[in-house]
């Protein structure tokens, strides 16, 4: 039987921004760089793990339809700011951030208060503007580890514990730190023949992990998931299991 020829270089080379890169695979089989780069896609979207936040307690607010005095945004626009937070949760357990701000200024994710669990990436994303001395702000901020994308119905199905603290709101939330992938392919020459495959994949992450780091936990992602589907794994598997159950039989 014909071997299918594996791509031979992988090449990484940075884009215009700090969280972008491009991922240059080849010489692919003819057919084969769509074939890799769509599941590659697939998973960079939707299985990496992230932190996001999950909802929020403001002080003096029950819910996401009032507005809050001397503040120039309402609260739903207020909450929406926040949903666009970036993290690195360094813990599996729901964590509560701070936010608590106070006189006339412009208020942003830096001025939450430091957490040894929770990383804010991009500290200057403006949140909102307090626009009188006498206004003030006090937020608590839950934040949790996930994946992809989650919605208050999911996780109430899934029978996560719902918080019940009076003025609680929760919200969707988007834990994919991968914000854009895209797939091209363009044609290559291997020997006399012009229809190899040359597999480009863009990548652009939140900066909570680099797009090199994407990349290689989505291909360890799929090395998994192939595995579990080869019947050569499952055999040794079995086999191992009866070698340890005839030398526990001899013991």
């Amino acid at each position: 039987m014909e071997k299918i020829s594996l791509p031979k270089k992988i090449e990484f080379k940075k884009g215009k921004d700090e969280n972008e890169a491009q991922v240059v695979i080849g010489p692919c089989f003819p057919g084969y760089g769509i074939t890799l780069g769509n599941a590659l896609r697939r998973v960079l979207l939707s299985s990496l793990p992230g932190a996001a936040v999950i909802g929020v307690k403001i002080e003096g607010v029950d819910h996401e339809f009032m507005t809050i005095p001397h503040l120039k945004e309402d609260v739903l626009e207020f909450i929406l700011n926040i949903k666009k937070i970036k993290l690195k949760a360094f813990t599996k357990e729901v964590e509560k951030l701070e936010l608590k701000v106070h006189g006339k200024k412009q208020i942003k994710a830096s001025d939450i208060t430091k957490n040894s669990n929770v990383e804010i990436v991009n500290g200057d994303l403006v949140l909102g503007n307090i626009t009188e001395m006498a206004g003030q702000v006090k937020v608590e901020i839950s934040v949790s580890q996930g994946m992809g994308y989650e919605t208050l119905e999911s996780r109430e199905s899934n029978g996560e514990k719902k918080e019940k603290q009076l003025g609680y709101i929760e919200m969707d939330s988007i834990f994919s730190p991968v914000l854009a992938a895209g797939v091209k392919i363009e044609n290559v020459r291997v020997g006399k023949m012009t229809n190899w495959d040359s597999l480009i994949i863009n990548i652009k992450t939140d900066g909570s992990i680099s797009p090199k780091e994407a990349f290689e936990k989505s291909v360890d992602i799929l090395i998994n998931q192939f595995n579990a589907l080869s019947s050569e794994k499952k055999t040794e598997k079995k086999e191992k299991k009866n070698d340890e159950e005839e030398k526990n039989k001899e013991v």
